[in-house]
């Protein structure tokens, strides 16, 4: 009896509220995204607002089960969790029904159940005990490769059921991987990969990798090379370039002015090798690298965007982009959900008025749309209630976090505050134009049973764990 009075008392229960508060606002969004004048009671089972109801009282028994659960066991169950997750994720290719084009969902009669977002939680677990051990080293070889190993398996298991978005999230691990001593330089080199995808997409490869060749050119200039000697190897690598350039036209090559680029720059490589050891150039082999590294990332980029995104993925991030413009058909949804929020202006047009949302002119909108829902009955003043509720609660969890004594509470708790984070940001970012539609839902607030119990588990699991924050689980 102490010890769950103990528990209780030890409970942050801020974090608690703001949880209750974000599912009942998300509830009522539902109810208004859906609502049906011939079910008008928000209890109605047989429609979506009811459902939720549904799951949401599922979700209260499943975050008490959770912390009735000794704190030591979500630890000693990390790796087994995960593994099996990624047994379900498996099965799914094989057993799983296609939902919006994407093989991940298990159907059991009327109830869907979809693993990748279970698979979440599960990870995190993982990563935290992984990353939690004595012995775990983050600048050795060996542990940023089982630290991948445990990220990428469960994301391309996902991307292979073509559900690209619940993949992207795990990219938001590297913030986590970050606080827990990554270099900044590998997080500055995540942020111009990003920055060059965005560039390949909009000008061509040939255009980017000029601009690589430039951008080397300056670091060499930087590092202490004369002009004249850097002026000398873009002289051999614009012969190597028109050379190669003439012997394609002569022939039935037909490589492409990007292709032609790179065979010139490997072709130098040695050479420029050779003459900067002999020089005794400092970190010129660095900046080789980088530029080959480069390359080959806009090729993938190229080839990637090409032949594995889904051609609606690609209308939707062209559209974004500008390269594009196309609003009654890849941009429709984006479109018709900046008029449904700009409409509701800085009070909104009331409970149950919207005009977008009641003729159904946003498709989804009570899953990955539901803010547009928000900012057409509520307008600013609703829409900003709710980023700073989310806000909130990110930096609750991040305080949390920080006063852990146990890493693997502390690095389970930045998982979670990351994971929510991207979430709410491309979610957000989706309804305004401001990210792809990639389609993920909005934490707390997007219908769906397998959305909310996973956020339920991925929150209660540090709630628990906070609740012990005396004990050292390590």
């Amino acid at each position: 009896m102490n010890r769950r009075v103990s528990l209780i008392k030890n409970l942050d229960w801020i974090t608690i509220l703001l949880y209750a508060i974000l599912v009942f606002l998300g509830w009522i969004n539902i109810y208004a995204a859906v609502y049906n004048e011939d079910h008008q009671s928000i209890f109605d089972a047989t429609q979506r607002y009811g459902k939720q109801l549904i799951w949401i009282g599922a979700a209260i028994f499943i975050a008490i089960i959770i912390l009735t659960i000794e704190s030591k066991f979500y630890s000693a169950f990390a790796y087994p969790t995960l593994i099996l997750m990624i047994a379900l994720l498996l099965a799914v290719l094989v057993f799983g029904v296609k939902v919006n084009g994407a093989r991940s969902w298990f159907q059991l009669g009327t109830i869907r159940f979809q693993p990748a977002e279970f698979a979440k939680f599960a990870t995190n677990l993982a990563i935290a005990r992984y990353i939690s051990q004595y012995n775990f080293k983050i600048h050795k070889i060996k542990s940023l490769f089982i630290t991948g190993l445990i990220l990428f398996t469960p994301a391309v298991l996902i991307l292979m059921q073509n559900d690209t978005g619940s993949a992207l999230v795990y990219s938001v691990f590297i913030l986590v991987l970050y606080r827990e001593g990554l270099s900044g330089f590998v997080l500055l080199l995540t942020l111009l990969a990003a920055v060059f995808f965005i560039f390949t997409l909009i000008y061509s490869s040939f255009t980017v990798a000029i601009l690589i060749v430039i951008i080397a050119a300056v670091s060499l200039k930087m590092i202490g090379v004369q002009v004249k000697q850097i002026a000398l190897a873009f002289a051999l690598l614009a012969g190597s370039f028109g050379t190669l350039w003439l012997i394609n036209k002569g022939t039935d090559l037909q490589l492409g002015n990007f292709s032609l680029l790179v065979i010139s720059v490997l072709l130098n490589t040695i050479p420029f090798l050779a003459y900067t050891y002999r020089s005794k150039i400092k970190n010129a082999a660095l900046i080789l690298l980088l530029v080959i590294g480069s390359l080959l990332y806009t090729f993938s980029v190229s080839y990637i965007f090409d032949r594995v995104l889904e051609p609606h993925q690609q209308q939707r991030i062209n559209e974004l982009l500008g390269i594009q413009s196309d609003p009654y058909g890849a941009g429709y949804n984006v479109n018709q959900s900046k008029i449904a929020i700009g409409s509701g202006g800085f009070s909104g047009k009331g409970f149950l008025n919207g005009t977008q949302t009641k003729f159904n002119f946003v498709p989804e909108q009570s899953t990955d749309f539901i803010f547009c829902t928000v900012g057409e009955e509520w307008g600013f003043l609703g829409s900003a209630l709710v980023l700073i509720l989310h806000l909130s609660l990110i930096l609750r969890l991040i305080f949390l976090a920080e006063r852990q004594r146990s890493s693997f509470s502390r690095i389970y708790g930045y998982g979670v505050a990351a994971i929510l984070f991207f979430h709410i940001a491309i979610n957000v970012g989706m309804t305004i134009g401001l990210a792809p539609v990639i389609g993920i839902p909005l934490p707390f607030f997007s219908y769906g049973g397998s959305s909310l119990w996973s956020f339920t588990i991925l929150l209660f699991i540090f709630v628990r764990l906070d609740a012990n924050r005396l004990e050292l689980l390590r």
